[in-house]
């Protein structure tokens, strides 16, 4: 779009838009936001100024926002009650149970083309332990503990290496 009238031209172009593609092209718009924590106010304002635009009857813009866990905190303040209330869906991830990050760090294992036998059962529980099962946690505890492991020439992971992974994380 080009820009015309300063703010409240480009919202307008940019309803307007929304609208079009809806209307005429039959393409609904999705605006997904990673880290939405970290969003100001002014544009979480700005968000909701773009959803205000008579779309309340039509299903012309759907909005995902994902983020920490403060995310919730904050779209709870009465500053943001409006656009709060244009969410239909609200989600907290709790983290993965200690079953799941086993399955989570054994099929990712499998996708590299390891087997199962290079991490024993009782390191994979402390990986869940150490990250309250945190994918992205998971994720660079299991790096660090690989590096680690070929490191200390260990032919299998074992929670020793996992504390020693938690260590140079700081995640004790």
């Amino acid at each position: 779009l080009e820009p015309r009238g300063g703010k409240p031209g480009m919202f307008r172009a940019v309803q307007e838009q929304i609208l079009y593609l809806y209307k005429d092209k039959k393409q609904p718009l999705l605006l997904a936001v990673d880290e939405a924590q970290y969003l100001s106010t002014g544009i979480l304002e700005d968000i909701k100024m773009l959803m205000n635009y008579g779309y309340d009857s039509l299903n012309c813009f759907t909005l995902i926002l994902c983020g920490e866990p403060h995310l919730n905190s904050t779209l709870k303040k009465p500053v943001h009650e409006a656009l709060r209330q244009r969410i239909t869906v609200h989600y907290n991830f709790s983290g993965l149970s200690d079953s799941e990050v086993a399955q989570y760090i054994l099929h990712k294992i499998a996708c590299a083309g390891g087997a199962a036998s290079i991490i024993d059962q009782a390191a994979l529980s402390a990986v869940h332990s150490h990250s309250q099962g945190s994918p992205r946690l998971v994720d660079n505890l299991m790096t660090d503990a690989l590096t680690l492991g070929a490191q200390m020439d260990k032919k299998v992971i074992d929670t020793d290496v996992i504390l020693a992974s938690v260590s140079s994380q700081n995640l004790g």
